[in-house]
């Protein structure tokens, strides 16, 4: 079982910067294998922010290509999302995913019905 625990979120003005970490327990992870951050704000759906996988391949959403770098510690096992120059529309709760399967990362990155592993959110506030 791969536990993920999120943490990191908080309130800060646009224009800011907060760096999102992704505690993980890999019990269940093979070599290879994909790591994601996804968000939600109210009302709208699930969408992936950015995506890292076993071979340091990375993808990022359009919206925060540029602002955010997804990278992760393996001896802390522990996955980052960086983001700079924060907007008011980066408001969500921001939810860590992991999938088995490295492919997932090349081609089904923010599909979130592809990751098996999910963490309980932490919430990002973005005021102007």
């Amino acid at each position: 079982q791969v536990q993920l625990a999120e943490s990191g979120g908080g309130s800060v003005q646009a224009g800011g910067s907060l760096r999102l970490s992704c505690a993980y327990r890999s019990g269940h992870i093979p070599g290879r294998y994909c790591m994601a951050w996804f968000r939600q704000a109210p009302g709208k759906e699930r969408e992936g922010v950015a995506a890292l996988g076993s071979d340091r391949s990375a993808r990022y959403a359009d919206s925060v290509n540029g602002r955010v770098t997804i990278s992760r510690d393996e001896g802390r096992n522990t996955l980052y999302l960086q983001m700079n120059s924060l907007k008011p529309e980066d408001t969500a709760m921001y939810y860590c995913a992991a999938s088995p399967a490295l492919r997932v990362c090349w081609w089904y990155y923010n599909v979130n019905s592809r990751y098996t592993y999910w963490g309980q959110g932490t919430q990002v506030t973005v005021s102007s």
